[in-house]
């Protein structure tokens, strides 16, 4: 058995984007001893354990790492990951690469880990910061910068998919953001409207009140 008092104590006495950074860096560690593994016992992976069906040095290092590492450290990598979103999205400038190498990891273990461990949290962190910040953006804001920010909100997240998240989130994100957003506005249909009507150019009212319907 493959001991890992090594690992997990330092990732467990790290918190936030330090934590994050160690998980990564054990991550690699692990790939890189798996590969040397691989090599030494080349023989076996291509012949012995072929014929007798047995996983691979790299299916093993794989299935090590994450049964004893990744399953007790995955919610507080979750959570971390999240965080720094969430304060990308107050304006605060965080370490993408980082965030693409965390989530990386996810993927490489299987995209069921993705997909159960990290994006449905992540997807319901979304409801819940749109949610929020869309009440308060209604009570504060014209139908017309409300329309600008929901915009500008919708370019951000599919900007955060090409640099961090993966593909697969794109659609579902951006239906997440849109449903809070409008599921907000259409409550407070009437108040922004009026808001509209009575600052607007008969033109632009007619055009921004279809774009609202439409966002």
């Amino acid at each position: 058995m493959v001991s890992t008092r090594p690992v997990l104590p330092s990732l467990r006495e790290k918190h936030g984007e330090l934590m994050l950074r160690e998980f990564v860096k054990r991550w690699s560690n692990n790939k890189m001893m798996v590969r040397l593994l691989s090599i030494f016992f080349h023989y076996l992976d291509q012949y012995f354990t072929v014929r007798t069906l047995l996983p691979s040095c790299k299916e093993v290092g794989l299935i090590c790492f994450r049964d004893l590492v990744y399953k007790e450290m995955k919610k507080k990598v979750r959570d971390a990951v999240i965080s720094l979103i969430d304060r990308e999205r107050e304006g605060e400038e965080i370490d993408r690469v980082l965030l693409k190498n965390v989530l990386d990891i996810f993927v490489e273990l299987g995209m069921g880990y993705y997909r159960d461990d990290f994006e449905e949290a992540m997807l319901k962190d979304t409801a819940v910061y749109y949610s929020r910040k869309a009440s308060v953006w209604v009570s504060n804001n014209s139908c017309r910068d409300y329309m600008l920010k929901a915009e500008e909100c919708l370019k951000r997240e599919k900007d955060r998919v090409s640099h961090y998240l993966h593909a697969s989130s794109e659609t579902k994100l951006l239906q997440k953001v849109r449903h809070e957003l409008l599921s907000v506005s259409s409550v407070h249909a009437t108040k922004l409207l009026e808001k509209m009507h009575l600052g607007s150019h008969p033109l632009l009212r007619d055009e921004k009140a279809e774009d609202f319907m439409d966002i």
